[in-house]
């Protein structure tokens, strides 16, 4: 079961198809805060959860963030960003496993980077030194990066670097974690080393393209009975309520 986003991040994912960002911007600010509020039935997003499915409610501010700079709305991305380090640092008080306390500070880095505040490569180095400081209290890395905050964590630089990807998976699972798990600090700072290098420039790009990608849902590449009118491109993207172009996020038309 998804978190309770009250249907908004559908109405973000249409509006980034229709290029309308400052509506984007909008709707995924409501879903974090739906999710903030309750993230899924009978749980408390002030109590201890292993999964961290509040931490979807941070994801979706993180790209609100973004989709405010797109369209040119750096203020309303600060005030996001702002809003975003308050609640990640508070959810520290809640979320009581190591490596979720360090997960919630590559977030505060996170919003650093998306607000265009300062302090982002700082933030990003006390993230990786508490990953480092939690090895002890991790016995299995990968399974606390593929918990629900860690995935949400991933998500919004996953998805800003689709958009200068032609629509493809630019950042992975490699990418983000280190070589060797049996070194559990290490394997998790890599996450915030990783985009303490790439995060700022990725949405620099976005920016500067006037363009913020649709996240990658279900694809299928040669689709004969969809083509997209703006570029042609038949491979096909199953994202929100629409079936968007792979390629650059236009609603798809049957052919």
């Amino acid at each position: 079961m998804p978190t309770q986003d009250g249907g908004h991040v559908d109405e973000a994912v249409a509006a980034l198809a229709a290029r309308e960002y400052e509506r984007a911007g909008d709707e995924y600010t409501r879903a974090g805060r739906r999710v903030l509020a309750d993230p899924r039935p009978d749980l408390d997003p002030f109590a201890a959860d292993e999964k961290g499915w509040v931490g979807q409610g941070l994801q979706y501010h993180a790209v609100a963030a973004v989709a405010y700079r797109v369209a040119d709305h750096p203020d309303r991305a600060t005030h996001r960003a702002v809003e975003g380090v308050a609640v990640a640092r508070d959810l520290r008080n809640a979320l009581d496993h190591q490596p979720q306390r360090a997960c919630l500070l590559e977030f505060v880095a996170d919003y650093r980077v998306v607000g265009g505040l300062d302090g982002a490569a700082e933030a990003y180095d006390e993230a990786a030194a508490a990953y480092r400081e939690a090895d002890d209290a991790v016995d299995d890395p990968q399974y606390w990066g593929t918990t629900p905050l860690f995935q949400a964590a991933a998500e919004p630089i996953k998805q800003v670097a689709r958009g200068g990807a032609n629509g493809e998976i630019a950042v992975d699972w490699e990418d983000l974690h280190g070589a060797d798990p049996s070194a559990a600090g290490d394997f998790l700072a890599h996450r915030a080393e990783y985009k303490r290098q790439r995060f700022a420039g990725l949405v620099e790009r976005a920016v500067a393209d006037g363009h913020l990608a649709a996240p990658r849902g279900t694809t299928e590449y040669g689709n004969a009975n969809h083509e997209c009118p703006a570029c042609g491109s038949s491979d096909v993207n199953w994202a929100g309520d629409d079936i968007l172009c792979l390629r650059c996020s236009t609603p798809v038309e049957r052919v």
